[in-house]
């Protein structure tokens, strides 16, 4: 099959008819071919780029993006990410803004459908860095081809095709690209994985094997999805914290680590599980009903709940605290309940919760006076409710 006739064919499998794509265009090869094939196969289409200034050249960049794009007939519109100085990981931290703020931009222009321009290499680096984690079958099954984020369906219709092949094609239209520096920069893990997985082609660890195997550990996980829904039926939700009953516990292994990682990223709201070695440390402490923590989180007697000295700092009524809770009532300031606050609520038992897991409940203060803990049984007319429901994906 001619090249061409190939990469077409896979965005209109990968992508929905009838409606507006939006492109995510950085510029570079891959999300610059994505484009120009959604055109090919006749989908209408809007770009957005994401200038994440971390270059002085980005402005630029994402200048002569849109240039391309007025050429074409597409509408484009830059975001910018305003940051200061970033923290930790980079990639991590650039890669969270950037969905943001290309989900923030579809919304408002009215599209649901978002593409993105990973590839089959992409793949092949994700299950790289995966092995590197120890992951489990759920970190090794690479990138999922669409997913729902913000309330924009989210796809990724080029993951059969090869980087060399979408810069073959672009090179055969004579249509030019941008490229990025950043992804010859060994201090980031995924050009790591770049040149290993170059290092690794002659022993047959290509791109096409790793995307293979990352396809079929992606069937066993949606085989898996099935037992770990049926283990999450024994853990239970209380004012934000989850009660382990017996059930998990006597399921198979893998199983057991999955609830506990959906467990974690739900407390956290996390993207990324914590190390193999460091979860099966938390199994072992639910199981047993021993104390440890993870991540953020507290293990205690079968409870697995916010650690205090983690959950998020003062905010206002109406504002969302430690990323989960909504508070609803006059307005005051919102932090922990902790043990200051407990004494302050007599009857707190009543509420048939473990201290631990009141103390990371939300309080409602004036200053160092409570005014309100809900979960404790102290509402005095104001209400709290989880933004995020508790649930296990499948």
């Amino acid at each position: 099959m001619r090249l061409n006739d190939r990469l077409v064919g896979l965005i209109r499998d990968g992508l929905p008819a009838g409606v507006t794509i939006g492109v995510a265009l950085s510029g570079g090869g891959d999300s610059t071919a994505l484009l120009h094939l959604c055109l090919t196969a006749g989908f209408a289409v809007e770009a957005v780029t994401v200038d994440h200034r971390l270059r002085p050249e980005s402005a630029a960049e994402a200048a002569a993006v849109g240039d391309w794009c007025r050429a074409l007939g597409v509408r484009h519109e830059v975001r910018v990410w305003e940051h200061g100085a970033v923290s930790g990981n980079l990639m991590d931290a650039a890669r969270r803004a950037r969905m943001g703020l290309i989900c923030d931009w579809a919304k408002a222009r009215g599209i649901g459908v978002v593409a993105l321009g990973h590839t089959r290499d992409d793949q092949a680096e994700t299950v790289l860095m995966g092995l590197a984690r120890a992951a489990g079958i759920g970190g090794l099954s690479g990138m999922r081809r669409e997913f729902d984020q913000g309330g924009v369906r989210v796809h990724r219709p080029l993951l059969a095709a090869g980087r060399e092949e979408l810069r073959e094609w672009l090179r055969g239209r004579g249509t030019p690209w941008l490229d990025d520096p950043t992804n010859e920069n060994e201090r980031f893990t995924r050009v790591k994985a770049r040149k290993a997985l170059a290092a690794l082609a002659p022993l047959g660890i290509t791109a096409e094997r790793l995307a293979e195997v990352a396809g079929h550990l992606a069937s066993v996980q949606e085989a898996l999805a099935v037992q770990v829904a049926a283990a999450a039926a024994f853990v239970e939700e209380r004012a934000g914290a989850l009660r382990f009953g017996a059930g998990p516990w006597a399921a198979p292994a893998e199983v057991q680590r999955q609830v506990v990682v959906q467990a974690l990223r739900w407390l956290t709201g996390a993207d990324y599980a914590p190390r193999a070695a460091e979860v099966e440390r938390l199994i072992g402490a639910l199981a047993a009903g021993r104390d440890a923590t993870l991540a953020g989180c507290r293990a205690r007697n079968g409870w697995l709940m916010r650690e205090p000295r983690a959950v998020g700092g003062p905010v206002l009524v109406g504002a969302i605290w430690d990323g989960r809770w909504l508070v609803e009532g006059p307005q005051a300031e919102v932090w922990a309940l902790g043990a200051e606050g407990l004494r302050q609520v007599p009857d707190w038992r009543k509420a048939g919760l473990p201290r631990e897991v009141l103390l990371v409940t939300p309080g409602v203060w004036e200053g160092e006076r409570l005014l309100a803990a809900p979960s404790a049984g102290l509402s005095a007319g104001w209400r709290v409710r989880l933004q995020r429901p508790f649930t296990f994906s499948r």
